[in-house]
């Protein structure tokens, strides 16, 4: 199989499809690689490293995606990539259709197949292609939400751990799932009073003996929410339904509750936020003010830190690569229900009820769709 390697063209996303080294693990199963030029430099990857490993570098975009059989992206193809991609073509990257109608309907059109990370599961039901970013969104999450709380970048002007003799930040965690796992693990470290919510029982007993005492755990509700809302100095939007889009947990009118210069980082923002008055950012501009809380919402924060992120990422989407390219994408499919999972547009169909659901399209379960040729 050609399998191809565009450069990331979002902004601020430096991020790459393959590493060298998962370059190197599909030339020896006997597949060839194509990447574009300069695709791995904003992190350190030369164009002769991926040579040294058996890989083409080609001039531009355009032949990746005339030539390839298979594109491996990282964040989802722009209009422009969306209207590249071919009948028949397989395309492996984050998709995060959900909130996104253009993307889908260009997808459709192009009559590829699509395979997003974050749909994949593996046996225990779990995201883990969704998994590596989201430990590193959670983990930043806390480090912008303090840098944003700092009074210059709009914030309270308070410290998370404060110091002796002055309390310190009061954070939220809306979901405790990967994201606010790893924000509350980060939080906790800082020294802030950490409080996670949840639905699930289970989850909250199970952070209650990773955390103890450190923890404040509580049931989520409406009410739950608002109560603890007007205390609050930083808010984590950690909510998550697979494919779907994020429920939105603060309403505009919540904001009204909260303090002057209190933070909100919307994690959840890639399937369309789960605060109301969330739309998403850039680095560029990575924050803006509603009724004096500041939101924070960078649509791909890992990429802030894209070296550790391409690393963390390959590491879980190798293996499966290597199950499509040596498989071919049908037959590795309907192997693996889980990466059958991850299956969202095949030749013009929506094959992921969420999505569908979401953006009030038309659904066909993926095993059927894939089994009427």
């Amino acid at each position: 199989m050609l399998i191809g390697v565009p450069k990331e063209i979002k902004k601020h996303e430096y991020r790459v499809g393959l590493t060298p080294e998962s370059v190197s693990a599909l030339v020896r199963n006997d597949h060839d690689v194509i990447i574009e030029t300069n695709a791995g430099k904003g992190i350190g990857y030369a164009d002769t490293d991926y040579q040294q490993v058996g890989a083409s570098i080609v001039d531009s975009a355009a032949d990746i995606y005339s030539r390839s059989d298979m594109v491996i992206k990282v964040k989802e193809p722009q209009p422009g990539e969306c209207k590249l991609l071919r009948k028949g073509q397989i395309l492996f990257a984050y998709l995060h259709l959900a909130p996104d109608l253009e993307q889908t309907k260009l997808l459709q059109a192009s009559g590829c197949i699509a395979i997003a990370y974050e749909t994949v599961t593996d046996a225990a039901g779990s995201l883990p292609l969704l998994q590596p970013m989201s430990e590193v969104a959670g983990r930043l999450s806390i480090q912008a939400g303090a840098y944003c709380l700092e009074k210059q970048h709009g914030g309270r002007g308070v410290l998370l751990g404060g110091v002796p003799g002055v309390s310190a930040a009061n954070v939220l965690v809306l979901g405790g799932g990967v994201v606010g796992t790893n924000a509350i693990r980060m939080a906790v470290g800082m020294e802030a009073r950490v409080t996670v919510f949840d639905k699930s029982l289970s989850r909250l007993r199970a952070l209650d003996d990773q955390f103890g005492s450190r923890l404040n755990t509580i049931y989520s509700t409406d009410e739950a929410i608002e109560k603890y809302l007007k205390y609050a100095d930083l808010v984590v939007g950690a909510v998550l339904v697979p494919g779907g889009a994020s429920p939105k947990l603060i309403r505009k009118s919540h904001l009204k509750l909260m303090k002057a210069g209190s933070v909100i980082v919307d994690v959840a923002i890639d399937q369309g936020g789960c605060c109301e008055t969330s739309h998403a950012t850039t680095y560029d501009t990575p924050t803006f003010i509603v009724d004096d809380v500041v939101h924070y919402c960078v649509a791909n924060m890992p990429g802030g830190v894209p070296r550790t992120s391409t690393l963390a990422l390959n590491n879980a989407t190798l293996p499966y690569a290597l199950e499509l390219a040596n498989k071919g994408y049908r037959e590795a499919l309907l192997a693996d229900p889980g990466l059958l999972a991850g299956l969202n547009v095949y030749e013009g169909k929506l094959t992921y009820q969420a999505v569908a659901n979401a953006l009030g399209l038309n659904y066909i379960d993926a095993q059927q769709a894939l089994t009427q040729h």
